[in-house]
């Protein structure tokens, strides 16, 4: 039997979808139409108690960030910040404690995010990318694969980050503004559940979409590497 073409529904044109509509349709790749057997074992993890309760309050929270859903002729009109999101999504889960992992780059941010959580009622814990003040020598980096060449330099540690949050108990983390491949370490190793309310982009402001809203203009350089 010849295998399936990798899924690619980035690359999808079709008017009406098949995993969208009842009567879309979908070209050879899509996984709506030929990969059932994936969706099936997907559909039985759900059944598990707690990922079930965990996914539907994530959907009933989608539909509450928009408005007039009960309008006729319904137009999307969003209404809340990610922030409102991840403050009533903690509510509706009854989660208390909130772990923030953060960069030290956004220290400021990180700290006005903990102050909102308290003033919403809830519990955060942060804890910074530096912790434990490891140098970089300890992951075989020489002075030359720094950021400050010639200077001390202590490397992110997102593995304790995570230690640090699964020792205090916590039952839901924020991440702001991880390095790429920080915040996969982070995922990994982290007890609980996980959502992202910053992603670190440097030259963008932490708004790595502009990046792709301009790549016919400004960022050409993405497609012509």
């Amino acid at each position: 039997m010849a295998p399936k073409p990798d899924p690619q529904c980035a690359l999808c044109r079709m008017d009406s979808r098949a995993c969208i509509s009842k009567e879309g349709k979908g070209p050879s790749f899509c996984p709506t139409l030929h990969r059932a057997e994936d969706a099936e074992r997907a559909l039985k993890k759900y059944q598990d108690p707690e990922t079930k309760d965990f996914a539907k309050a994530a959907s009933l929270q989608e539909a509450e960030c928009y408005a007039e859903r009960d309008a006729q002729h319904h137009v999307l009109k969003p209404t809340k910040t990610r922030v409102e999101e991840i403050i009533e999504f903690s509510k509706r889960m009854g989660y208390k404690r909130i772990g923030v992992a953060f960069c030290g780059g956004l220290f400021s941010e990180a700290h006005t995010f903990a102050r909102i959580l308290e003033k919403n009622g809830l519990e955060p814990v942060s804890v910074c990318c530096k912790v434990g003040g490891v140098p970089k020598e300890f992951l075989g980096l020489e002075d030359k694969d720094k950021i400050r060449i010639g200077a001390y330099e202590t490397m992110c540690n997102p593995i304790a980050q995570a230690e640090v949050l699964n020792e205090a108990q916590t039952d839901f983390n924020v991440l702001i503004g991880l390095c790429v491949g920080h915040d996969s370490l982070f995922f990994k190793h982290a007890k609980a559940l996980t959502t992202v309310l910053v992603t670190k982009d440097r030259v963008l402001g932490h708004n790595p979409v502009a990046a792709l809203y301009g790549v016919k203009v400004y960022f050409q350089r993405l497609l012509k590497p």
